[in-house]
């Protein structure tokens, strides 16, 4: 194969690639689905996918800007797949190996079909992380995004070497989450037991109240794995 056909061939698998990913992208968009990303580009490199899990997940993993992603650019900058496999189950690595071999093979067919393979393989690692903690993917999040004051404080904890400011905002924000729910209770628990509407008041007050020290024991104590699941509670009254 000369020089010139040899091109040809290149630019037109790029083309290729880049058509496929943005006709998928562009039906899952009409179809309504949530991952935009999912069955698309994955089917053009014949990478499989993660099975999604039903639960939402809180966290910046998912994030272009979090951990995974960060590591992701310079496992694909190193040609080294290990930079990332830490944040996969075990039973998930081969699929993550196909993906970036696939990553890698691509990223050679230009800048265009570069960046379409980055994003895809940081959307596969990100979807089976999530999968592996029980979370949803709903997509990559874009970088700078506000991701509140405890996550930052934990990271930063981590580079500092210590976890006091942590532990300071943790403690404030459970005392005041406390003070608020209990007195919201205790305020109503006296009431005539032939008024029913102040008696479902109590209740209203008293269920988040219980609910709240509950969460905030299991979680002391580890009963948590993951991510959390919005709404869910380990004893519902």
């Amino acid at each position: 194969m000369n020089t010139q056909s040899l091109l040809k061939s290149t630019l037109g698998s790029a083309a290729l690639v880049v058509a496929l990913y943005a006709i998928g992208t562009l039906l899952a968009r009409y179809l309504g689905l949530a991952d935009a990303g999912a069955g698309t580009l994955p089917g053009a490199l014949d990478v499989g996918g993660a099975g999604v899990a039903l639960a939402w997940g809180i966290g910046h993993c998912d994030g272009l800007d979090g951990p995974v992603v960060t590591l992701a650019r310079k496992a694909l900058e190193a040609g080294n797949v290990n930079l990332v496999l830490p944040w996969v189950r075990a039973e998930d690595e081969g699929e993550i190996r196909h993906a970036f071999d696939h990553a890698l093979a691509v990223r050679k067919l230009g800048p265009v079909a570069r960046e379409l393979a980055d994003t895809h393989f940081f959307e596969t690692l990100v979807r089976i992380h999530r999968a592996g903690e029980g979370a949803a993917f709903t997509g990559l999040k874009p970088a700078g995004r506000d991701l509140g004051p405890a996550i930052p404080a934990a990271d930063h904890a981590l580079e500092g070497g210590s976890i006091d400011a942590v532990v300071k905002l943790l403690a404030d924000a459970v005392r005041a989450g406390v003070h608020q729910r209990y007195h919201a209770a205790v305020n109503r628990r006296k009431f005539d037991a032939n008024d029913v509407s102040a008696g479902r008041a109590y209740v209203e007050a008293y269920v988040p109240y219980i609910h709240y020290v509950e969460r905030l024991w299991l979680d002391a104590q580890g009963g948590a794995h993951g991510h959390h699941a919005e709404g869910h509670d380990a004893h519902a009254h």
